[in-house]
């Protein structure tokens, strides 16, 4: 194969990063494609005949088949914990995809209830795997004031893949046949082929280099993402940091076999235990804002709990998935300035606020002697659109970034995995529940969402510690200082800006660095004159 005399074909610093986010937000748009294309496979007549999935009688059925799929994505999120070490952030991302590939195939070319649920285990798999390193690779190549806004924007490319779904199941929603599913299922395909094309040429973590053992490849990368010189006082400064951070760990991370019996205690100095349950909390809470109630089920939601037609609540959740998209670009340029706290904060309340609206508006839409039905299902909808605004705003990137933040570099690749995991778990029981919840229960399905958006404010005021602003390197710092469980009295601790002691710490070590330097030249000239 030919390559390029000059790694990455000579790309360096914000375009080589560029590239590097083009690859991680097609995986993510991806996933986004395919979190949505479902909604509008399981109400085509095709696909449920074909299926054997007609009838109330196969409610429970229809919600397997498509949770199912986030059952394989929990696998992948597991395997990649052993895998992302093993291989690198990119060759899983590559395996990833492979697995995606065979999976998607499966689907597209399905004529037995068997061959669906196991093509959607595969993909998931794949999903899976993907979705837990692609946002690592992201972060561990990205300057720390773009690290933020590079993850939101990939998880608004999540909303691009939801939106290009839902539209295109619109489309097909007026052909006969086959083709309204097998082809919805097939374009996916198209994210693949971008991925096996990007992917292999991009670099690898220098943080996962440093801790396999290959700082001369690292220290190169970093000059090349920085766009500096290889001696520059800032790369040595990074890579100072960041082996500093792998011999620390090394010598006191904490075994998942450790953390199984009990003995983390031993050997936490920082506080490995917390960080991961504060990660897999992040994606927990994204799954119980309800956010899969309406994503996978949107149209279900507005056909048999507001009572609209399959057409018109096809065109619903293809216009909603627009300003979801549009909405969500907010938290772009906010991430830093607001912080993660105070996102997730601002968007558990409104979506609590919405769902006591929706409902209280369902519950008369289910009256049948009420005069205004009509009028309060159409009110619901309005409600269902302001979700997404806080949803996309506040719980749609934050819980994907902080995991990958939180947890040390040891546990980065565990870290993000475990919390993947839960958020694919979690989706699972969700995606599982609802058609039977929405079937059995009614408007009092709703009440579950607006507890759990309720209390998820404390908790996060309480318990989570602010990321925004700080190096992966200055997060180690703190948990190395022992802080307190509850943060909220800890003013440095929520502060979306970088305290100020860390940044006094990176000058003086860059001005001893760049004293270093001059010493060496110094010496260099004195031998040769």
């Amino acid at each position: 194969m030919w390559k390029s005399e000059r790694p990455y074909f000579g790309l360096r610093g914000g375009w080589l990063t560029f590239w590097i986010t083009l690859a991680c937000g097609a995986d993510m748009t991806l996933y986004g494609y395919d979190q949505g294309v479902f909604s509008g496979v399981i109400i085509s007549h095709d696909f449920l005949q074909l299926h054997n999935l007609e009838g109330p009688t196969n409610t429970t059925l229809l919600g397997t088949v498509t949770a199912i799929y986030d059952v394989g994505c929990c696998l992948g999120s597991l395997l990649a914990y052993w895998l992302g070490e093993k291989l690198g952030r990119r060759n899983t991302v590559l395996v990833g995809t492979t697995i995606m590939s065979i999976g998607a195939l499966l689907q597209a070319s399905s004529y037995s209830l068997g061959q669906m649920m196991t093509g959607r285990i595969i993909a998931g798999i794949g999903n899976g795997l993907n979705t837990s390193t692609a946002p690592i690779w992201q972060v561990e190549t990205s300057k720390v004031q773009w690290r933020g806004k590079l993850v939101i924007l990939e998880n608004c490319l999540v909303l691009v893949g939801f939106s290009l779904a839902n539209w295109l199941n619109y489309g097909l929603s007026f052909a006969t046949g086959p083709v309204s599913w097998r082809f919805p299922l097939s374009f996916q395909f198209i994210f693949n082929i971008i991925l096996f094309c990007t992917v292999p040429w991009l670099p690898e973590s220098p943080r996962w280099l440093i801790a396999h053992d290959r700082s001369n490849e690292a220290v190169q990368i970093i000059a090349d993402l920085e766009d500096k010189d290889i001696n520059d006082a800032f790369v040595q400064l990074q890579m100072s940091e960041i082996q500093y951070s792998v011999e620390y760990e090394r010598a006191n991370s904490v075994s998942f076999g450790d953390i199984l019996r009990g003995r983390a205690h031993e050997k936490s100095g920082t506080k490995t235990v917390r960080r991961l349950i504060l990660g897999m909390g992040a994606q927990a809470m994204q799954q119980f804002t309800g956010i899969n109630v309406t994503s996978y089920y949107l149209p279900t939601v507005l056909t048999k709990s507001v009572g609209l037609s399959e057409t018109l609540a096809r065109l619903l959740t293809a216009c909603n998935s627009v300003q979801y998209l549009c909405f969500s670009m907010i938290g772009i340029p906010n991430v830093e300035r607001w912080g993660r706290r105070m996102l997730m904060m601002f968007g558990a309340t409104g979506m609590c606020f919405c769902y006591v609206f929706i409902t209280a508006l369902i519950r008369y839409n289910e009256m049948p002697e009420y005069p205004h039905r009509h009028e309060v299902a159409s009110a619901s909808v309005a409600f269902f659109f302001l979700y997404y605004v806080f949803f996309g705003i506040g719980m749609q990137g934050v819980p994907w970034l902080y995991p990958t933040e939180i947890n040390s570099l040891t546990m980065r690749t565990k870290g993000a995995a475990l919390g993947a995991a839960t958020n694919w778990i979690f989706n699972f029981m969700v995606v599982e529940i609802t058609p039977i919840g929405i079937q059995n229960l009614g408007w009092r399905f709703y009440i579950i969402w607006i507890v759990l958006n309720a209390v998820m404010v404390p908790t996060v005021y309480l318990f989570y510690p602010e990321t925004a602003g700080r190096t992966l390197e200055d997060i180690d710092n703190y948990y190395r200082g022992n802080p307190p469980l509850l943060v909220c009295f800890d003013k440095e601790a929520i502060s979306s800006k970088r305290p100020e002691k860390y940044r006094a710490r990176d000058e003086h070590i860059m001005h001893a660095k760049e004293g270093e330097t001059a010493q060496h030249l110094e010496s260099v000239e004195d031998i040769e004159a």
